[in-house]
């Protein structure tokens, strides 16, 4: 296990929770000894406990005081490392992968058939490829954190409805968030990506920082 965590920077996982709890309106981190927590307050995603450093004893620590559902683990380690350290009251999810990426200004451009709309508001730009219809196809968002790490921005939530994909949408959607962030000073972006998404990033020069495990409480 000390190996699959040895390279994660504590910065980048600070940026990206940063980035995150502007992004989707939660309250701000709290620092813990074992990382940071958010108090989502969702139903189903009560609380997020990020840890970059999972240690068995950690684990340990965390499974036996940590006893309602709801409550998530955010581990910065493969599940193959982390996963023996969780009872099975707590799903392990699928794989995810933290990524770092550069940022530069750059045109999007909406295929034909589409309009590509972004907007900022209170601190989170939303890129949207839209339809004729009006239907947005593809969409993402980001917000820029630097108040403790340096400017970084957070991409979060980039999703295509499935008949749309397969079309460059995604890409399109990338292009926007990082040009609007290097517009807004940062030079690198983070993110969490399932497993297709990975292959997406890559494809954009962005590279794995650590693989995530995701772990809920589930009784």
């Amino acid at each position: 296990m000390t190996q699959a965590v040895r390279t994660v920077r504590p910065e980048t996982v600070r940026a990206w929770v940063d980035g995150w709890v502007v992004s989707r309106n939660a309250p701000g981190p709290v620092r813990e000894p074992w990382g940071l927590r958010v108090d989502v307050g969702l139903p189903g995603h009560l609380t997020r406990h990020i840890v970059p450093a999972p240690t068995p004893a950690t684990l340990r620590h965390l499974t036996a005081v940590l006893n309602v559902p709801g409550t998530w683990l955010k581990l910065c380690a493969p599940a193959e490392a982390v996963a023996r350290w969780l009872p099975p009251s707590w799903a392990v999810q699928e794989p995810e992968f933290m990524m770092t990426g550069p940022l530069e200004e750059s045109t999007a451009t909406a295929p034909t058939g589409y309009t590509l709309a972004v907007t900022t508001r209170a601190g989170v730009t939303v890129a949207r490829l839209l339809t004729q219809a009006g239907e947005v196809a593809a969409r993402g968002q980001m917000a820029i954190t630097g108040a403790i790490t340096g400017a970084m921005a957070v991409v979060d939530q980039v999703e295509t409805a499935a008949h749309h994909r397969r079309r460059g949408l995604g890409t399109v959607v990338m292009k926007a968030l990082s040009s609007s962030a290097a517009k807004g000073g940062a030079g690198t972006g983070v993110l969490v990506a399932t497993p297709a998404g990975r292959s997406l990033y890559e494809t954009l020069g962005w590279g794995v920082h650590t693989p995530m495990t995701a772990a809920v409480r589930t009784g």
